[in-house]
């Protein structure tokens, strides 16, 4: 099996039943999660070999983190103990007109606390193919920031393959920190993730008139940033997950990426929602896996669409399809027929 690396942080989801409220709820449904965890889940369901990397505190709410990794095949090996807590987020999960909420709660959690020492990169990476990290880890603390830009430094001593999902998130920095920080981590990145939304705060690159709140995507104004960002940055490829947000309940699910000579756009998914958090965990993932197991970037950007598509019909962060139900809905089989 193919080794690949992922690393940020995985936190307790706490998220309203029945599409309640914080203020009608008096218990709220419990799963883990996080960006590159859920990639690492994604991963192994493909059959590849993932390593997760974090820190998490040695007491039973880090175990159970722990333990909820290895029920799905990813390798923790590589998890540091220590710090005090277990980050958290709350869920109220929004439907039709009205959006969900998010609250976080990973104030000075395990990972925001650690410190270089606590990785010995050079193992970790000795073997590797692949190293995915998203935005929100070097946002989660300055201590991460430095943690995941040693990564990316030996991840290249060892000549392995980067991706990165920008992933702004408003509530963790401002833009202006998230260029200072970010384009700096560019240098090292082979594949670059990321909607509209993330190209503009974390590196300041606008797609035209492109509003998803109505529905439209300006396709062109994709294009043009994606050949200024491949200018400046060098990526192999520059890739985006185009989301048209009709309500909460119902979004349009496509992707665009180019490598330098054609842009490709993808067949596109009028998609129901269970559940959109990891929809884009869920596209990286299987995008890396496509493109790790030898798949031209147009077969890969496909593949990548639709398990992020059926990702969004299930409950909770981690996206529990194989390669084969992926391979069925890229095929054509859109169904949703019973399967006996």
């Amino acid at each position: 099996m193919k080794k690949v690396i992922t690393m940020g942080e995985i936190m307790l989801r706490l998220s309203t039943p029945r599409y309640e409220r914080f203020n009608q709820a008096s218990s709220f449904d419990v799963v883990y999660g996080g960006g590159e965890a859920n990639v690492a889940v994604s991963l192994a369901n493909y059959g590849l070999e993932p390593y997760f990397v974090t820190k998490l505190p040695e007491n039973p709410m880090g175990d159970s983190a722990i333990n909820h990794l290895r029920r799905f095949g990813v390798n923790t090996e590589y998890i540091a103990r220590g710090g005090n807590r277990v980050g958290i987020y709350f869920l109220e999960t929004g439907a039709s007109m009205r959006p969900s909420k998010v609250v976080y709660d990973r104030a000075n959690s395990a990972i925001a606390q650690s410190d270089i020492s606590d990785f010995d990169f050079d193992e970790i990476f000795k073997d590797a193919h692949w190293f995915h990290f998203s935005g929100i880890t070097p946002a989660i603390s300055h201590k991460a920031a430095v943690v995941t830009e040693e990564a990316l430094k030996a991840a290249k001593r060892h000549n392995v393959t980067v991706s990165v999902d920008l992933n702004y998130r408003k509530k963790l920095w401002t833009p202006e920190k998230a260029k200072e920080v970010m384009t700096k981590l560019m240098e090292y990145v082979d594949v670059c993730i990321g909607n509209e939304e993330d190209a503009e705060k974390v590196l300041g690159f606008k797609p035209g008139n492109t509003d998803v709140t109505t529905g439209e995507l300006e396709l062109d104004g994709y294009k043009s940033i994606f050949k200024q960002m491949k200018d400046e940055f060098d990526f192999k490829y520059v890739v985006t997950t185009l989301r048209e947000s009709y309500s909460a309940s119902d979004n349009g699910w496509s992707a665009l990426i180019y490598d330098g000579n054609e842009f490709y756009h993808s067949k596109k998914y009028d998609i129901r929602i269970v559940d959109r958090v990891g929809g884009g965990d869920s596209f990286a993932g299987g995008l890396i896996y496509s493109l790790v197991e030898g798949k031209d970037f147009k077969a890969s950007l496909e593949f990548a669409v639709a398990a992020s598509a059926l990702k969004h019909t299930i409950h909770g962060d981690f996206n529990l399809v194989t390669a084969d139900e992926v391979e069925a809905l890229v095929n054509g089989d859109a169904s949703g027929r019973v399967q006996r």
